[in-house]
């Protein structure tokens, strides 16, 4: 457990280095947040809770509170070291009298104690960086500092301090820490968004994981909800997080080693899944695109069961090395590194480029991985031997290269024979319906318009594909056609330049049927085509519940709330149709309610958290049953148009 240091040492006035203005952020925020969408709305919050990580990664913070009040406003509060109060040594405002320090770090983009080494060692948060950024874009924000026995307070508007800081109170002796407040400003997020509760839990649940001995507090006063996180056992405890619904083949290994003052941790354990779940953090930050930890993860695990292999004669000589396809499948795995001056593709640090790092990473877990094969034979035969298996997926992967090429209209016979294509090559314009059985493909054919939308019908339900290896995938007549109707192939093959439609669109019954297979698509794109949900090529249809008539006025419906408000404004002698299936409308209402741009609702799938995800799909459609009853017991009185 992290053992807090109330005291300020190398955290002073001195240690706030100013590199420019903001100026420009308001104009620009893309370049600092990400944009103005609902991620870069989560992304100030993020800032803000990594300056005070990176507090407890220095050794002077335990506990973390965040709470997004009723207005959305959002508090985070710490127990650090506080934001050092006085004028800074070297900024100078317009009148050339020293800067405030507080408005320093907060109103001065790259002002922070993260760059002169005196401050902290390793952070996340750019402390000034972020924090000025999250203040520019916020409507307002208030800034309370207890430090040295005094209460300060600053206010700002759009980034504007609004007066000098004032002492408001007094501290108790060994009281210290900093609290942030800010509302975001509808002026830059004129969307129409707010904060999601799920999102901000598992990312602050990550957090905890990789930050041992901190706890973190997160309320929304909006819906009362609240939830709490402290993890002694740190990535140990993530690993078993993520596979308490898998077959564990041995227990968790756990490597740590500091190396030219880079810190690395790792956990591995194999099971008995078909995919892979690796995840990799940098100063305690999520790189959901990885980087040069995550690769010295991965080839120092192949190389080092490959030589374990060798060298114990679970590999002949006539057999080829093992690939990272073969080493990689069921294995789960958190990379966790601690650098000093950490390289980030961008400012929402979504990659870690530091070329060092792979090297560290490699030599760090290939000595620790190595010593526990050794140590640990009957596990070590277990991994070699599901690496053996996992091999012969490769044939079936090089099949699925084969699917890739794209064929013009007249040379289309290689395309599923099912498949109505569209005339369009203009791939931004067009769309692929996957439709359920051939009733609703016969209706959905019939009132397309061909020129950009393509129809291909799944005879019943495509295999589970949480539960399946890629060959035995890949001989599946359904999963087939819609390989080779997608053209991208699968898998480590996927290749998103052959993709064949701009949108991929599920259109399924409004049942318990159509919910089964829609989950069973949406398994099998995030296992094997994850890229489409990540570019926003995926969607749902949303096909309407209810048709409503009365005398010359037809209305379609999509909920049981719209049902009742339509039935109010025609009268309680309407006609209402409940429709079942796709198959129920005939080629003209499927076209206006579910098919027309100008009138249709598609839903975007996203993955907002892939750890999250990645759990969820493992309990609901893997092998362990206990899990998915005790989900479906805690869910059912949430169930909504439930067919008996």
């Amino acid at each position: 457990m992290a053992e807090k240091k109330n005291n300020s040492t190398n955290y002073d006035v001195g240690s706030i280095q100013a590199l420019e203005g903001i100026e420009h952020v308001r104009k620009r925020p893309g370049m600092y947040v990400g944009g103005t969408d609902i991620k870069a709305l989560h992304h100030l919050v993020y800032e803000v809770v990594d300056n005070s990580i990176d507090e407890a990664l220095a050794g002077f913070c335990t506990s973390i509170n965040i709470t997004i009040h009723s207005d959305s406003s959002v508090t985070v509060e710490d127990n650090g070291r506080g934001i050092p109060v006085g004028p800074h040594p070297s900024k100078k405002d317009a009148n050339g009298k020293p800067m405030e320090t507080v408005d320093v770090v907060m109103t001065v983009i790259g002002a922070g104690g993260k760059f002169g080494g005196g401050g902290y060692k390793v952070s996340g948060g750019l402390h000034g960086v972020g924090i000025s950024a999250v203040n520019a874009l916020s409507e307002w924000m208030t800034t309370e500092i207890k430090r040295d026995g005094k209460l300060w307070k600053q206010e700002y508007k759009r980034g504007v301090p609004q007066g000098k800081i004032k002492q408001v109170g007094k501290a108790e002796k060994d009281e210290n820490g900093t609290k942030q407040t800010f509302r975001f400003d509808k002026q830059i997020f004129t969307e129409d968004i707010d904060y999601r509760f799920d999102t901000l839990v598992q990312r602050f649940r990550e957090m905890a994981f990789v930050t041992r001995g901190v706890t973190i507090r997160f309320e929304d006063e909006r819906n009362d909800r609240e939830m709490s996180f402290y993890f002694e056992g740190g990535i140990t405890s993530f690993v078993r997080y993520l596979n308490r619904n898998r077959e564990n083949l041995h227990s968790v290994v756990y490597v740590e080693k500091e190396i030219e003052g880079i810190g690395v941790e790792a956990s591995i354990q194999y099971t008995d899944a078909y995919t892979e779940s690796v995840y990799s953090f940098a100063n305690t930050i999520n790189t959901i695109d990885g980087g040069t930890h995550l690769t010295g993860l991965r080839s120092s695990l192949t190389r080092v069961i490959n030589d374990y292999a060798r060298k114990n004669g679970l590999l002949k000589d006539a057999d080829p090395n093992f690939s990272g396809d073969d080493t990689r499948e069921g294995l789960t795995a958190i990379v966790s590194v601690k650098h000093p001056n950490p390289q980030f593709e961008s400012q929402t640090k979504v990659k870690l480029m530091n070329p060092e790092v792979q090297t560290h990473v490699t030599q760090a877990v290939g000595e620790g991985f190595s010593t526990f094969l050794e140590e640990n034979p009957q596990a070590a035969k277990a991994i070699v031997a599901k690496c053996l298996t996992s091999a012969r997926a490769r044939d079936a992967a090089r099949k699925a290269r084969d699917l890739v090429i794209r064929k013009s209209a007249l040379e289309s016979l290689t395309l599923p024979g099912k498949l109505a294509d569209c005339s369009e090559r203009d791939t931004s314009k067009t769309e692929l319906y996957i439709v359920e059985g051939d009733s609703a493909g016969g209706s959905a054919k019939q009132g397309r318009d061909r020129h950009f939308q393509a129809i291909l019908p799944l005879r019943g339900k495509i295999l589970n594909t949480e539960r399946a290896r890629l060959d035995k995938i890949l001989g599946n007549n359904e999963v087939k056609s819609l390989i080779s109707a997608l053209g991208t192939g699968i898998g480590d093959n996927f290749d998103l330049e052959g993709l064949r439609y701009g949108r991929i669109i599920i259109m399924t019954d409004a049942d318990v049927d159509g919910s089964h297979i829609r989950t069973l698509l949406l398994t099998f794109f995030f296992r094997y085509m994850p890229k489409l949900i990540e570019e926003g090529h995926l969607y749902i249809a949303q096909p309407p519940l209810y048709r409503i008539a009365h005398k010359n006025t037809v209305k379609y419906v999509y909920s049981d709330k719209e049902k009742d408000k339509a039935i109010k404004e025609l009268g309680e002698k309407a006609n209402l149709q409940r429709y079942k299936g796709l198959g129920e409308m005939n080629p003209e209402q499927l076209w206006d309610t579910t098919m027309d741009p100008s009138n249709r609702t598609l839903l975007l799938v996203t993955i907002d958290d892939a750890t999250e995800a990645d759990r969820t799909f493992d309990m609901l459609m893997g092998d362990a049953v206990d899990p998915r009853k005790k989900f479906i017991q805690t869910h059912a009185k949430s169930v909504r148009n439930l067919d008996v």
